[in-house]
């Protein structure tokens, strides 16, 4: 026969912190996000690549063109002419980055 035993624990939470789910915590994450616009050295400096390598493996290749340029509906806006520049909605592009992590760096050699 099995034995259970209940205890009360009580854990102390300094006054500088607090206690939240993780359902909370992910959408301050996304709303501290909301409204905030990168350039692209904002996105150079997120992903720890060069300008040349983001446009190289992933704003160029068509697989994520087709997603990510407003001209397709998407969230980063791509210079037409010299002297415009890059424009990436914070939020969706934080989004896009994680979730296609193994899609950017799938046949990367270091």
């Amino acid at each position: 026969m099995e034995q259970q035993l209940s205890v009360q624990l009580t854990i102390p939470i300094p006054a500088d912190s607090v206690l939240i789910s993780k359902i909370e915590l992910e959408q301050l994450k996304r709303s501290d996000l909301a409204g905030v616009y990168w350039n692209m050295q904002d996105v150079e400096k997120r992903i720890n690549r060069k300008s040349e390598w983001i446009k190289e493996n992933i704003l160029y290749p068509s697989r994520f063109r087709k997603i990510l340029d407003v001209e397709f509906g998407g969230f980063v806006f791509y210079p037409k002419s010299k002297g415009q520049l890059w424009s990436f909605q914070a939020g969706k592009m934080a989004e896009f980055l994680d979730r296609r992590f193994d899609q950017i760096f799938k046949n990367q050699i270091a």
